[in-house]
C-alpha cells in the first residue's frame, strides 16, 4: 500500500450541496437563502441583534453575586488523613500542618488559601493537627479519638446542627 493509494471509507464524508447552479438543482438562483437583505450577504453575523431593540440579554435582570475577595479552601477527610497515616506518607507523632497534608499529597493543584478540615470518615488514632479551618463533627471526632485541632479559622456553630 502506497500513500496515494489511502483512500476514506465510502461515506465516511458527505459532498457539500453545490448551491446556485441553476433552478434544476433544487439550490438555484438564491441558494436557499431567500431574497436579498443582510442575512442573503456573505458574512453577516446576527447574534444577539434585535433590529435596535433592547436585547434579551440586556433586558433580563443579572443575578447573584462573585465576591473577588472569596477564599478558597481545600478540604481534607478525616478518612483520607487516616489512611495516608497508616500508608506512611504523615507521621502522626508530629504535629500535622497544612504543609505537611500538601506533601502527602491529600490536596494539591489550584491555589489555595488553607485547608479545612471534613468530617467523612474515621480516624482511629491520636493527633495534632493544625489547619486553617475544621467543621464541628471533625473537632469533635479528633477530641474523641484523644487528638487536638488548631484552627486559624473559627469553626461556625451553627454546623453543629447540620
Amino acid at each position: 500500500m502506497k500513500l496515494n493509494e489511502l483512500r476514506d471509507n465510502p461515506g465516511s464524508r458527505l459532498k457539500s450541496k453545490r448551491l446556485g447552479r441553476g433552478i434544476g438543482s433544487g439550490k438555484g438562483k438564491t441558494s436557499g437563502k431567500g431574497v436579498k437583505g443582510q442575512k442573503a450577504r456573505e458574512g453577516v453575523s446576527l447574534n444577539g441583534f434585535e433590529g435596535g431593540q433592547l436585547p434579551i440579554y440586556r433586558r433580563l435582570p443579572k443575578r447573584g453575586f462573585n465576591n473577588r475577595n472569596r477564599k478558597e479552601f481545600a478540604a481534607v477527610n478525616l478518612g483520607k488523613l487516616d489512611a495516608a497515616i497508616e500508608s506512611g506518607k504523615i507521621d502522626a507523632m508530629q504535629p500535622i500542618t497544612e504543609e505537611v497534608l500538601r506533601a502527602a499529597g491529600l490536596y494539591g493543584g489550584k491555589k489555595v488559601d488553607g485547608v479545612r478540615l471534613l468530617a467523612r470518615g474515621e480516624i482511629t488514632r491520636k493527633v495534632i493537627i493544625e489547619v486553617s479551618g475544621a467543621s464541628v463533627s471533625a473537632i469533635a471526632a479528633i477530641e474523641q479519638a484523644g487528638g487536638s485541632v488548631k484552627t486559624r479559622i473559627p469553626a461556625k456553630a451553627t454546623e453543629a446542627a447540620a
